[in-house]
């Protein structure tokens, strides 16, 4: 996928980052438990599966322990999604679009929306639904998020309403009123604005119409948006 407002595009489309050898990043999944991290979060991972499985092998044989996320945008092929059972222990995927035509037009992809359904429904069979440690950390499960677009609520709502009619109850739903516009979301008028407060209160007002039990959803962003941006360190 290329997202036309990818908060992430700084590593994303413009190649910045650094190469590493499976040895290492199975060393830094190992040094992150060491500094007491809850889990490993493998974001957009897709492209690098063969080498990821390759490192967490090894990790474990070292002692790892802790969870693997799979955080990923769910555009992903079933086949990849088989080679991961019983490596990842939670799904987070993006569910961004129910319209294939916002798909193509804001990602530059024709069929999302019949790809990620596949991609979720094999990762809920893998993994079910979410549980939690002592403390309420998730050790296991599924969890899929949307980003709620500017001028597309409709959108959204056949997303949500997509995932209380084939998803089970107890799966929990992230809705992220954090867009803003970045990287090319400037050269859309459409999108070149955060949500309004109208269009927070209808989505708001929309979730419990729809009795999404364990669905929760940012507080309206005031301002700082780019909070949400990591800081990148190459």
């Amino acid at each position: 996928m290329n997202c036309v407002f990818c908060q992430n595009y700084e590593i994303s489309n413009l190649g910045n980052g650094r190469k590493i050898e499976v040895e290492e990043l199975a060393n830094i999944f190992l040094k992150q438990q060491e500094n007491k991290a809850e889990n490993i979060n493998l974001v957009s991972p897709t492209i690098y599966v063969d080498k990821i499985i390759e490192a967490i092998k090894i990790s474990k044989d070292r002692g790892l322990k802790i969870p693997i996320i799979y955080n990923t945008n769910g555009y992903e092929n079933v086949e990849t999604l088989e080679k991961l059972e019983g490596v990842i222990d939670v799904y987070l995927p993006d569910l961004k679009y129910y319209y294939n035509e916002l798909g193509l037009k804001y990602s530059g992809i024709s069929n999302y929306f019949e790809t990620v359904t596949k991609a979720i429904k094999e990762m809920y069979r893998q993994v079910g639904v979410p549980e939690f440690t002592e403390n309420g950390m998730i050790k296991k499960g599924l969890i899929i998020r949307h980003l709620v677009l500017p001028n597309h609520l409709e959108n959204t709502k056949k997303v949500l309403k997509w995932i209380k009619d084939n998803i089970d109850k107890d799966v929990y739903v992230s809705i992220m009123t954090q867009y803003f516009p970045t990287h090319r979301a400037i050269e859309y008028e459409e999108i070149n604005r955060k949500i309004t407060k109208e269009e927070y209160q209808e989505l708001e007002d929309y979730i419990y119409e729809l009795n999404i039990e364990n669905g929760y959803m940012q507080d309206y962003p005031e301002e700082n948006e780019e909070q949400y941006v990591p800081k990148w360190e190459y």
